[in-house]
């Protein structure tokens, strides 16, 4: 388990320089890839990015304010609940976390380049043994 611990840190630090590439913080690139991946036109709840990235509400209203401040976001009244809002991803947002995307996407083919098919193939089925629900 230690290993697996390694190539968590070290895909973690890949990530962050991926992200950093595309001028997003990790944490911003969880929250605006939760509303990419939502159907067009890409909003969700605050309760459904709760859930999509597993922080606290607290943490989520101070990530909503922060990506709104810089143009990322913008949170609208929910056209049939008046009590809440939907947080949309707007189109510098989306930019960012495309780029994002496409920089992760890069740096992870490169880092995997020394495997074989079987192998990724087998990393894969391994990987997804260890993490899936039991």
């Amino acid at each position: 388990m230690s290993r697996l611990r390694r190539a968590s840190n070290r895909l973690g630090r890949l990530r962050a320089s991926a992200f950093s590439g595309a001028g997003l913080a990790a944490w911003e690139f969880d929250v605006l890839a939760a509303l990419a991946r939502a159907e067009t036109p890409h909003e969700l709840s605050p309760a459904q990015l709760i859930d999509a990235t597993m922080i606290g509400s607290a943490a989520m209203t101070n990530r909503l304010d922060n990506l709104s401040r810089r143009g990322f976001i913008e949170r609208r009244p929910h056209p049939r609940d008046g009590r809440s809002v939907l947080v949309r991803l707007t189109a510098e947002g989306a930019e960012h976390v495309d780029d994002a995307m496409t920089r992760l996407a890069s740096r992870e083919a490169e880092e995997l380049r020394s495997l074989s098919p079987d192998e990724k193939a087998t990393l894969a089925r391994l990987l997804r043994h260890l993490t899936d629900p039991r």
